[in-house]
């Protein structure tokens, strides 16, 4: 891939995607698939105004050795310099970059009920400092190939071309064109005018209806508004979290949700894929789960804390935006939610809420944001769903059609 393509696409995300302000320090977390381009973000922040950039590297073997060695007990412990670094992120509030890469089976046979059980011990400790965060910091999640995941997708060819094909998927996906930054300011302008239309009806419930069995009723939060592209932060600064996003998304009542819903893609969790799923509602908590493949895993996915069973964000994406029409099947949350409706179990969006800036986090919840240790998107749209909304003043208006827009 050449140097000035991927040198535009780390300037986008440091640029559009954090838009770091002077003196911000910037935090990244990658796997070790692309050192080289790592290296370009770095460069890229430090122009941006970067005070100073931390990189945390990751090792999906390395994660495995140490769930097979460590006992729960150690696992669950939260060290001093752990707490440390945390009270520094909330002090400092610094931007944080995500780099997913990882193989999607690339922790296939890990006990996960170790990970599970310590996950569950240190959630309580770190949940403070990240309550601190909310809201009040930029972040984004963007890609880069790796080596494991391009084979994943691109089985016939040899590692290098697997590589250098699923770089352009990626990059075709982020619109990184000549211009990415002017592509990426016309796209969010289109996706808010989307989101202004949707909040302008005053939806009352949405109603998933799919010749796949879907029929699913979910309620709305009276004071939420759907958003999409991008986010501001409290103190006023915009960012675009997702790289690439193609949804209008956002979080419904917790306790609203009435019906069955079937997944439409394979959900990648904890390093392993679980397949053609599907999850019913009673009084807005999962009350029955099934899955062909890893049932146990979505089991445990739903009991990780009480919030986990209840939904936190409801997206529309349509079946003919770009990364559904490129015909691939990414096996990364990241691609695939963009590429069809979701839905997400777990912790809901406190900025969903109007004047969410001039209220606590605990004012958001109680108005029914969900909260959970847990946010997980899975895909339920298709050329077969659709979606009504009930608007408070009892009339019912079209949302999608045959999984496209009907507006």
């Amino acid at each position: 891939m050449k140097q000035t393509v991927l040198r535009n696409y780390a300037r986008l995300i440091a640029r559009t995607g954090v838009n770091i302000q002077k003196g911000q320090e910037v935090i990244i977390r990658c796997d070790l698939d692309q050192p080289k381009f790592v290296e370009l973000l770095v460069d890229e922040c430090y122009k941006a105004g970067a005070k100073k950039v931390t990189v945390e590297f990751n090792y999906q073997r390395l994660e495995k050795l140490q769930v097979r060695h460590q006992t729960v007990t150690t696992m669950s412990k939260v060290d001093d310099w752990e707490i440390a670094r945390l009270q520094h992120y909330a002090d400092v509030l610094p931007c944080r970059i995500s780099l997913a890469s990882r193989d999607p089976d690339g922790l296939k046979g890990i006990n996960q009920s170790k990970i599970a059980k310590s996950s569950q011990k240190r959630y309580p400790i770190l949940k403070p400092y990240m309550d601190k965060m909310e809201n009040k910091c930029q972040w984004c999640i963007a890609a880069v190939p790796g080596a494991a995941w391009a084979k994943k997708l691109f089985p016939e060819l040899p590692k290098g071309k697997a590589i250098e094909k699923l770089w352009e998927a990626i990059l075709f996906a982020a619109r990184v064109t000549d211009d990415p930054i002017a592509a990426w300011d016309a796209h969010n302008k289109d996706l808010q005018a989307r989101c202004a239309y949707l909040n302008s009806l005053g939806i009352a419930e949405l109603h998933y209806k799919g010749d796949n069995g879907t029929d699913l009723t979910v309620g709305m939060i009276p004071e939420a508004e759907f958003k999409g592209g991008g986010d501001t932060t409290i103190q006023g600064v915009f960012f675009d979290p997702n790289i690439p996003t193609e949804e209008c998304f956002t979080s419904p009542m917790r306790g609203k949700a009435e019906g069955i819903v079937y997944a439409t893609k394979p959900l990648s969790f904890r390093g392993e894929l679980i397949e053609n799923f599907s999850v019913r509602f009673e009084n807005g908590k999962a009350v029955e789960v099934k899955a062909e493949k890893n049932q146990a895993l979505l089991e445990q996915m739903i009991s990780m804390d009480e919030g986990a069973a209840y939904l936190g964000e409801c997206a529309l994406v349509p079946v003919d935006s770009p990364i559904s029409e490129s015909g691939l099947l990414f096996f990364n949350t990241l691609f695939d939610e963009n590429a069809a409706c979701h839905l997400a179990l777990g912790r809901g969006f406190a900025d969903t809420i109007k004047g969410f800036e001039n209220k606590t986090l605990a004012e958001c919840r109680a108005l029914g944001i969900n909260d959970s240790m847990i946010h997980t998107d899975f895909m339920i749209g298709y050329e077969g769903l659709d979606i009504d909304a009930v608007t408070r003043d009892g009339k019912t208006v079209a949302i999608f059609r045959k999984g496209k827009w009907a507006f």
